[in-house]
């Protein structure tokens, strides 16, 4: 019995659009250990709170300043979590582009290509705090002087994904 030829496209289209597939994977695996490190500021907060009624005052001060620590760490997982969650919804659509392109026969090639590349750049931003989304690059808690979203990076990037 011969083959259908349609079976071949369709068996391609499903290649290419399952490819994002492993990224999404790592992204989940990131957003694992993000989460996990917000329990641990969570739970050092409650262990905190547990023993506020038998800390003397000049222990409660160390621990406002260790909360104030806690605070600022919560607040940067929270912003991962954010970020990594939309590169993943990003990559999402790249999978659903992907899907369109091949069955629709749009040419949505540079749709996809522009997800892909917002969601590396989401990652990035995330793993690397290379700052073309973030609004400030914080170090230690503190922000530092610089604004972030270089443009000029940003320009760039996508002179190096045009040639």
């Amino acid at each position: 019995m011969l083959a259908d030829p349609a079976t071949g496209f369709i068996a391609h289209a499903i290649q290419l659009a399952i490819a994002p597939v492993f990224l999404l994977t790592g992204m989940a695996g990131l957003l694992g250990v993000i989460t996990n490190r917000l329990a641990r500021v969570i739970d050092r907060g409650r262990a905190f709170e547990q023993t506020w009624a038998s800390l003397d005052a000049g222990t409660r001060r160390a621990v406002r300043n260790e909360i104030s620590h806690l605070e600022e760490r919560r607040r940067l997982c929270s912003w991962s979590i954010n970020y990594c969650t939309t590169g993943a919804l990003l990559v999402c659509l790249v999978i659903v582009t992907l899907f369109a392109d091949a069955f629709v026969g749009a040419d949505l090639k540079w749709l996809a290509g522009a997800l892909f590349v917002s969601a590396i750049m989401m990652t990035l931003d995330l793993v690397l705090g290379t700052s073309f989304f973030m609004p400030g690059i914080v170090s230690m808690g503190k922000q530092l002087g610089y604004g972030g979203g270089d443009p000029v990076l940003f320009q760039h990037l996508f002179w190096f994904f045009g040639h």
